[in-house]
């Protein structure tokens, strides 16, 4: 196997999603956001969680992710 085929060099990209509903759709409005202009794409890390109450109830989640893909040859 040739070395580009098993070694991975990896880029970090600090993002902020959010959403009005969940962690979860706030992850995934960061990375679909993200994926219009950032290829290569490989796995991301939650670093931060935080949200809004308004009247005892939760109202807005937003996350801090890390991102990581991978750089062109």
């Amino acid at each position: 196997m040739a070395a580009a085929e098993k070694d991975h060099v990896y880029k970090i990209l600090e993002l902020v999603g959010s959403s009005d509903t969940s962690i979860e759709d706030a992850i995934k409005n960061a990375i679909s956001r993200a994926a219009k202009t950032i290829r290569e794409m490989k796995w991301f890390e939650v670093t931060q969680t935080r949200g809004h109450i308004e009247n005892g109830t939760v109202r807005h989640y937003q996350v801090t992710l890390r991102v990581g893909f991978t750089l062109d040859a």
